[in-house]
């Protein structure tokens, strides 16, 4: 298995919707230049550090370079201001907007990356793969959201009491630099009625890279007819459904989720090569 170096977390200024931001982020391998590029899009509540090794490991095992990187609002990134609360099309501008904003200011704009999101990442990694299908080489995502579910806002609302009346707040402290931020912004928008009609499948058509979708058989956040859904859409997608695991399969089943992004990877026939950014 190659070995691989990684840079500690830092930030880079970006302009976001006429706001001024800093994004957390660090790259894991960058001397591996002719290598894939993977970009790690994590879920509703997490951020670079949440992510812990997983990332490396994922890239040791695959022979690319990473980019792991918090969204505004979570981790170091620049925090959620208090009043202002995510639109239902959040995921939407973070894939539209945000993320090809990070790359230019990373220098990343000119790549075809493999893209591997979580949850709300793995819902933004799907919308910006239909918004920029040429920008893109594949896509693999873990418990991922493409429309709302029951057993979604339950878990959801159990989260938001679990907040409120134990020390979760203090473990997410950890993560984050501004728990209230990261929590309420997910829970807020996911609880507020309007987002019950939130519904990404009719963007899956465009997408033309390959697609794994990875879920777990106990995921407490979605059922299987959401990666299901990805795949009527979008008939390339390769699913890979895990025993034994709830809604976050690199924590779950850390292994065997490498081990299927692997054998996906290794079946990859599209060649890299750059592009111009538009």
């Amino acid at each position: 298995m190659p070995t691989s170096s990684a840079s500690s977390p830092t930030t880079v200024p970006i302009r976001l919707q006429d706001r001024a931001l800093e994004i957390e982020y660090r790259l894991i391998a960058p001397e591996r230049r002719d290598a894939d590029l993977l970009v790690f899009l994590h879920e509703g509540l997490g951020s670079v550090a949440l992510w812990k090794s997983w990332p490396d490991e994922l890239c040791a095992a695959t022979g690319c370079r990473g980019l792991v990187f918090s969204r505004d609002g979570y981790g170091a990134s620049t925090p959620r201001p208090e009043a202002m609360r995510w639109p239902t099309h959040f995921m939407h501008d973070q894939a539209r907007e945000a993320l090809p904003v990070l790359f230019k200011a990373l220098g990343l704009d000119r790549e075809r990356p493999i893209l591997f999101g979580h949850s709300d990442g793995g819902s933004i990694a799907l919308l910006y793969a239909a918004m920029y299908p040429e920008r893109v080489k594949a896509i693999a995502v873990a418990a991922p959201h493409v429309f709302v579910e029951d057993q979604t806002i339950a878990s959801i609302e159990q989260a938001r009491e679990t907040y409120l009346k134990t020390d979760l707040k203090y473990k997410l402290s950890r993560y984050h630099r501004d728990a209230d931020s990261a929590f309420w912004g997910w829970n807020d928008i996911w609880l507020d009625p309007a987002f019950r009609a939130w519904n990404i499948e009719s963007f899956l058509p465009s997408i033309r890279c390959p697609i794994l979708a990875i879920q777990g058989e106990d995921d407490q956040y979605g059922s299987l007819e959401q990666i299901l859904r990805i795949q009527r859409q979008a008939p390339q997608t390769q699913l890979c459904v895990l025993s034994g695991c709830r809604h976050s399969p690199h924590v779950d089943q850390p292994q065997a989720t490498i081990e299927a992004v692997v054998r996906f990877m290794e079946n990859l026939t599209v060649p890299q090569q750059a592009i111009h950014s538009q």
